[in-house]
């Protein structure tokens, strides 16, 4: 039985944002603190991944642990009613997550995903950002030597 009307639940639940979420915005943050300019949820990319660095040719999915179901984590819970439906939900949307970055890869795009619970701590997002860049920089000089 759920504790809140179904009015209160619908109201909750419209609230839950698709784009410009708050860990969204913090990894957005930190690229910017890096230097790196990005484009937001392209609709040209399969998946409309969260942020595409063009120049790395890398795109970045910012998933909620919850709704994408991050291997343990503690806010990637199965809510006590409606199991069943739930877990149909949550095994359709890890489904599709593999099939978007799969294609994405076979598209040579290189593939992250940054999860929520990574985004709380400002100097340690910043330092990640960093490395996977540095990682980029030196996957896109070997790509532009090739003849």
């Amino acid at each position: 039985m759920d504790r809140l009307s179904k009015e209160r639940r619908s109201w909750n639940m419209s609230r839950i944002r698709a784009e410009n979420t708050s860990p969204e915005k913090s990894v957005r943050s930190a690229l910017h603190r890096a230097g790196l300019r990005f484009r937001l949820h392209s609709r040209k990319l399969k998946g409309r991944p969260d942020i595409v660095l063009p120049r790395f040719h890398t795109v970045i999915f910012v998933h909620g642990c919850f709704w994408h179901r991050h291997q343990g984590c503690r806010f990637a819970y199965t809510p006590k009613t409606r199991i069943a439906f739930w877990q149909k939900k949550f095994n359709e949307n890890v489904s599709r997550d593999r099939r978007t970055c799969r294609d994405l890869r076979k598209c040579g795009w290189r593939v992250l995903v940054v999860w929520e619970c990574k985004t709380k701590d400002p100097a340690d997002l910043t330092m990640r950002i960093t490395r996977i860049v540095s990682r980029s920089t030196i996957c896109s000089h070997r790509r532009s030597k090739r003849p």
